[in-house]
Order: structure tokens, then C-alpha cells, then sequence
């Protein structure tokens, strides 16, 4: 591959500014660097409109949409496909299913968003964006990225727990374990220091299984 080409599929990395961009929305045209401001946004890539699993994803995204607004979190969908088909789509399944798509949804007939962010993956499609999720917080970081392939839809649920777990990870201090879900008991950050250490291991105020691994619950 050349580096023309590396450059085209080049994706973001956690930790990256996200790239920012203009682009056509079915909500009107938006910069992303202005867009959601102190928000977080989870930005998604599906492969086609009028297509069966992109519906169900789509919907997922809608029917959980006052999840998100809860969560301070704007939703940005994405496709290859012009404006006319996404509101097609939009009005399409609103009377087939009573689901309404009521955020954004970038038409990105150019690929240039598509190409940005690496949703273009040319040993899967070259024409079609693969299923991307990326999570980027207030200050336009991106914080998480999924990808799943064509065939493949997402999981909701996992995607509101990310969310979620970022956040409260942000707002203690703290980091999750495996399967954490809301309720859950935290993580506390491991000592760096051997003063730490000793802290740690008299310390009966966390539930230790070593001084390395200690977790509480959240107040």
C-alpha cells in the first residue's frame, strides 16, 4: 500500500484529538469541533441505509437515544450515502416501525469523513463504512473506539456500559474491572511508592485481594 493509501485508511488512535471535520447532516451541516459543545459524543459509522442490519442498529441507537442525553451525550450516525437517501431511510422506517432517527446522521457521499477515521477498510469494502463506534469526550478527545464488521451488528448495551464507564472513571479517579456495570465495586489506583504499599496493606477501608488490586464501592 502506498502512502497515499496508509494516509487515506489511516485511523485515529485512542487518546487522539478527534479529526475534525465538516459535513452535511440530516439535522443540517455541522463542524464537529462545534458541535455537542461540553457534551460527549458517540459517533457511528453503519454501511448503507435501507439495509437489515444497519436498521436494527439505527433503531437501537434511537429507542436508547434518552439514555444518552442523560449520559451528556449527543449521537452522530454516518453512512456512504447522499442526504436524500438518509432521509429516505429516516421517514422509511418511521412508518414501518414507529422508530424516528432524531439526531444527525452525516452524509458522507465523498468519503471524507469515512476516509478520516478509518471506517473505510479495504480488505472488508472499500465503498462501505465498517460498523465504528468512536466515543470522544467535551474537550474532543477520542476516548474509545469500536469496530465490528459488515455482517456483524453491535451491542447496545455494551456500548451505554462503555459509556458510562468512562465517565465514572473520569469523574473518581477510578478504573473497572471485568463486566463492570453500574452498582458495581471500582477499582482504586494500584501504589506507585513503597510508603503506598504500606498504606495500602493496613489500609481497612477497601476490599483487598493484595495491595495491587484493591476495590470500593462508589459513595
Amino acid at each position: 500500500m502506498t502512502t497515499e493509501e496508509n494516509q487515506q485508511f489511516s485511523m485515529p488512535r485512542i487518546g487522539d484529538n478527534a479529526p475534525d471535520f465538516e459535513a452535511v447532516t440530516t439535522k443540517g451541516k455541522i463542524k464537529l469541533s462545534e458541535y455537542a459543545k461540553d457534551k460527549w459524543i458517540v459517533m457511528f459509522s453503519h454501511p448503507a441505509d435501507f439495509t437489515p442490519v444497519c436498521t436494527t442498529e439505527m433503531s437501537g441507537f434511537a429507542e436508547h437515544q434518552k439514555e444518552f442525553e442523560a449520559m451528556n451525550t449527543e449521537l452522530l450516525g454516518l453512512s456512504i450515502d447522499s442526504i436524500h437517501a438518509h432521509l429516505a431511510w429516516v421517514n422509511n422506517v418511521r412508518k414501518n416501525t414507529g422508530v424516528y432517527f432524531d439526531f444527525p446522521i452525516i452524509a458522507d457521499i465523498d468519503m471524507k469523513v469515512a476516509k478520516l477515521y478509518g471506517m473505510l477498510q479495504p480488505n472488508e469494502s472499500e465503498t462501505a463504512a465498517v460498523r465504528a463506534v468512536f466515543f470522544i469526550d467535551p474537550t474532543k478527545k477520542i476516548r474509545l473506539i469500536m469496530y465490528y464488521p459488515l455482517n456483524v451488528g453491535r451491542n447496545m448495551e455494551e456500548i451505554l456500559r462503555a459509556l458510562e464507564a468512562l465517565q465514572i472513571s473520569d469523574d473518581y479517579k477510578v478504573a473497572l474491572p471485568l463486566n463492570w456495570k453500574r452498582g458495581d465495586k471500582v477499582i482504586v489506583p494500584p501504589p506507585k511508592t513503597l510508603a503506598e504499599m504500606e498504606d495500602r496493606i493496613n489500609d481497612d477501608t477497601v476490599e483487598k485481594v493484595d495491595f495491587y488490586l484493591a476495590k470500593k464501592e462508589l459513595v
